[in-house]
């Protein structure tokens, strides 16, 4: 039950005024607060919030999600105050809110459209600047001082508005740091701008020959582009607990003592509640089997390729879908105790342990900012030093943190992860967070699900010319049935009619009349009517008067492209193992196909988990790719993570790509263009690097004219982007 707690944003009514009050969740002795927190950026911002709020006497736990802005801290102290973690955050710097999945979405989309607007108006703004601009440079020597000071006045009239509207997201983040004593990439910048500007507007007061209003619209527009980028791939990065926590809020049918049936919300189940579950409809709870028997589809839950028949007392899990008629099943776990809960956890440490990703990017700023800063500072002491006068030294100060301007620094990662993404799309597959590419380059080893990922969901009948005849008439009792194991019987078979008088029988097959002759279709022992073992191994068996049973063997099919997907990760020196819930023997199976050495059947979600940490203990950068429930907490803790378009909800949020191509050889595709984005990136930051080297000097110098400036600044983000549409197609060939 959550309770209400008086907090900080009652106690701080200036910051917080229209906050709504956040609110404490209660599990026993344990107390869970859950905030989104605003203007976490990268994974010095996560380290700093997670451990200031580790120093706090009483916490016990506390969990940051950089991609959703979403912390978590736990407690069982009784006389902890909410309010503290509210106030530590706020004075680091980080004003928080109640988390709320819906306003998160939505604030990010209106953060889009913001940095849409402001790049929008910034780049308008400079083509006509630059028309300005170009004309003094063009009449440099015949163009009288009052005409140039007319130029820069209405150059200025323009930039100004511009730069105190586009300039908001680098002015707000660099003062929320520099209220708390702290530095970030926002800094410089807003100091270049800022300062470059007012010393435009005293150059144009007193009829200076140089302005810098264009350099310091053109570098909002830059660095803008980049901002913008990144915040789109941003908003698409799925929640994936949050969508589970979505998976869970069904409704589902309860039984009452008087008999009556109610709907009500899975979380409002008790133990023991009687629930009816009609065909088609997924558990949304562990539960027991109360009807006689079951026929049920486990695929996604752990992972069994087969439907399976279930009977009275068995213990049925959250996810499990009901193949058959309505069923009667008793509650046996409520939602945070069921498997969907267990597994719900297992995301929310992955995601945690993602969050503290440090990309390139991030590295890059942590050494730009003190770099750009000191030698700002120290080309402003040794030009006063040098010329005694204050004029040039500001002059060049700012050049220097013009010239340097992260532009082609900001544009290296974002321009080519935009271009991989199409690249990505071109190949049916979809890129989903901004970091995942470094991620999934970085991966050394696979670990695969077989059901849905490796194979197709619906089973394959084996035929041979011998059980072509059988296979034709059990077909004719399949057609009376929409079970998955029916339908791919009349898929294998040839046309022909339907059996008469069929009738199912639940959790045992099929009976009927072809051509006035009983006949049957299902388990062993209700068609041979024998307690006997069966003579053969066969997943089904088919009887017709006058005739012994006839074994039907079901199979599965492997996937398009897997062989050519085995061959690359060879190539490229890729190990790969099979992880799988479904039983052993099928397993091996399809490792055989394959190639495979290393396979495990029989694995629980947790199991599979547990795998991924162990090989990352090792030094291995796991990829993981799977498509079912029990895959999700997996997919959540690997390194990085795919998941085909037809895998269920809570698989695919937990995926940094989701590719939709029924071949595999589409895996191979992805990996190729992640190591190429890869590439690309690191070559982009090895290009800023070589400019800085060669425009440091040069602004050093004081040789750093608007012209140089402007020109330096479109240049080196021309060549980023141009490197950028380097990435590869992703032909395997």
């Amino acid at each position: 039950m959550d309770t209400l707690t008086a907090n900080a944003f009652d106690a701080e009514p200036s910051h917080h005024q229209n906050a709504t009050k956040p609110y404490v969740k209660t599990k026993g002795n344990r107390r869970e607060l859950m905030l989104a927190v605003s203007g976490a950026k990268c994974g010095g911002c996560l380290a700093k919030i997670e451990k200031n709020l580790r120093e706090l006497e009483g916490i016990d736990t506390v969990r940051m999600n950089l991609t959703t802005g979403r912390l978590v801290v736990d407690w069982t102290d009784p006389q902890f105050d909410s309010d503290r973690v509210v106030t530590t955050l706020d004075g680091l710097g980080y004003p928080a809110k109640p988390f709320d999945p819906d306003q998160i979405d939505s604030s990010r989309a209106k953060r889009e459209r913001s940095l849409l607007a402001a790049m929008a108006v910034a780049g308008f703004a400079a083509a006509n600047i630059m028309l300005l601009s170009v004309s003094v440079w063009a009449g440099a020597g015949e163009m009288s001082d009052e005409t140039r000071t007319l130029m820069h006045w209405v150059s200025g009239a323009i930039a100004l508005p511009v730069i105190a509207f586009s300039g908001r997201p680098f002015f707000t983040s660099a003062w929320s740091a520099l209220r708390t004593g702290n530095v970030n990439m926002d800094v410089p910048i807003s100091l270049a701008v800022l300062l470059s500007a007012g010393f435009s507007v005293f150059e144009t007061i007193n009829h200076g020959e140089h302005s810098y209003f264009d350099a310091a619209v053109m570098l909002l527009f830059f660095l803008l582009i980049g901002r913008f980028l990144e915040a789109r791939l941003q908003r698409q990065a799925h929640k994936a607990a949050d969508d589970l926590a979505a998976l869970q809020a069904v409704t589902v049918s309860r039984r009452n003592s008087d008999g009556t049936l109610e709907t009500v919300a899975s979380r409002d189940l008790s133990l023991g509640d009687t629930l009816i579950i009609a065909k088609g409809e997924r558990l949304p709870v562990d539960v027991t089997l109360v009807s006689e028997s079951a026929d049920i589809n486990t695929s996604l839950v752990t992972g069994e390729s087969l439907p399976i028949a279930a009977h009275a007392g068995e213990r049925l899990y959250a996810g499990t879908v009901n193949l058959a008629r309505p069923i009667e099943v008793s509650v046996a776990a409520t939602s945070d105790d069921s498997l969907i809960g267990e597994i719900s956890k297992l995301l929310d440490v992955g995601e945690q342990k993602r969050s503290k990703y440090r990309q390139i990017a991030d590295k890059a700023a942590e050494l730009y900012v003190p770099v750009v800063h000191t030698l700002a500072a120290l080309a402003f002491i040794g030009w006063f030093i040098g010329t005694g006068e204050l004029r040039p030294a500001i002059f060049t100060a700012i050049s220097v943190l013009v010239i340097t301007c992260p532009c082609a620094l900001a544009l290296a990662a974002p321009v080519v992860q935009i271009v991989a993404a199409g690249r990505l799309y071109q190949n049916n597959a979809f890129l989903k967070s901004g970091d995942a590419l470094e991620r999934i380059a970085a991966c050394d080893h696979i670990i695969f699900d077989k059901t849905g990922t490796l194979t197709e969901l619906t089973p394959v009948v084996e035929t041979t010319d011998e059980s072509r005849d059988t296979l034709n008439l059990a077909a004719q009792l399949a057609r009376g049935s929409r079970h998955p194991v029916s339908r791919a019987l009349v898929q294998a078979a040839c046309p022909g009619p339907m059996a008469d008088q069929i009738e199912e029988h639940k959790g045992l097959g099929l009976s009927g009349e072809i051509e006035g002759r009983a006949a049957r279709l299902g388990n062993w022992e209700w068609v041979s009517h024998s307690e006997q073992d069966p003579p053969e191994n066969a997943h089904l068996w088919f009887w017709i008067d006058g005739e012994p049973p006839a074994p039907l063997r079901l199979s599965e099919a492997l996937k398009p492209g897997g062989h050519a997907l085995m061959d690359f990760l060879n190539a490229n020196n890729i190990s790969a193992e099979i992880c799988s819930g479904d039983h052993p023997d099928r397993v091996k199976k399809i490792a055989d196909q394959l190639g495979m050495e290393n396979w495990s059947g029989g694995v629980t979600p947790i199991d599979k988990a547990q795998r991924v940490e162990e090989l990352a203990a090792q030094g291995k950068r796991v990829l993981m790719i799977g498509d079912g429930l029990n895959d999700a907490g997996a997919l959540a803790s690997a390194h990085a993570a795919l998941a085909p378009g037809g895998a269920l909800d809570a698989a695919r949020t937990a995926s940094d790509c989701v590719y939709s191509s029924p071949d595999l050889s589409a895996i191979g595709k992805v990996l190729k263009i992640a190591k190429s984005a890869q590439g690309r990136i690191k070559e982009n930051f090895g290009l800023a690097v070589i400019y800085n080297m060669i425009a440091v000097p040069i602004a050093l110098a004081g040789l750093v004219t608007p012209l140089i400036a402007a020109i330096a600044m479109s240049g080196s983000s021309i060549v980023v982007t141009v490197n950028a549409l380097r990435v590869n197609k992703g032909k395997l060939s």
